[in-house]
């Protein structure tokens, strides 16, 4: 699944910007390791993110893609998503959404849910220390596993 034209310019539009306002400095390899992970819908991997971005750059190690992931997502750029079976995946999404997750074929897919951003942090969270971030992550059984599921 990949993002329309309109979405990928927006999303490049205010990578650029946040970029800016935290000082890191855009090249030509971050600039396009940024364009195939929000160009996605599916929250790709690093590894996943290194296959598209080495089509473009045969240059590109694994090593440079990886530790661009990272300093975006330490940067508030991009957000991991926690995965199943160890392997995270990347979220260009920084706008506040929440994950649905199919524990059988993996699909990660974004929601929104107004509703959970407006409840206040129980009494147990607010005790433990300063919360800085929360999301949603629903897991279970997509549509289409369902219905394979049903058929066999």
């Amino acid at each position: 699944m990949s993002r329309t034209s309109n979405q990928k310019e927006a999303k490049l539009r205010a990578f650029r910007e946040l970029s800016r306002q935290v000082g890191l400095k855009l090249t030509h390899q971050r600039l396009e390791i940024f364009n195939v992970l929000s160009s996605k819908l599916d929250h790709p991997s690093a590894e996943d993110v290194f296959e598209e971005v080495k089509k473009r750059i045969p240059t590109i190690a694994f090593d440079t893609v990886y530790r661009t992931l990272s300093l975006f997502e330490r940067h508030g750029l991009i957000s991991k998503v926690n995965y199943l079976e160890g392997r995270i995946r990347y979220d260009s999404g920084t706008e506040r959404h929440c994950h649905l997750i199919c524990t059988r074929c993996r699909k990660i897919e974004d929601f929104t849910w107004p509703e959970v951003d407006q409840l206040p942090l129980p009494k147990e969270a607010r005790r433990w220390g300063s919360i800085e971030n929360n999301y949603v992550e629903l897991r279970g059984l997509c549509q289409d596993c369902l219905t394979k599921e049903i058929k066999s």
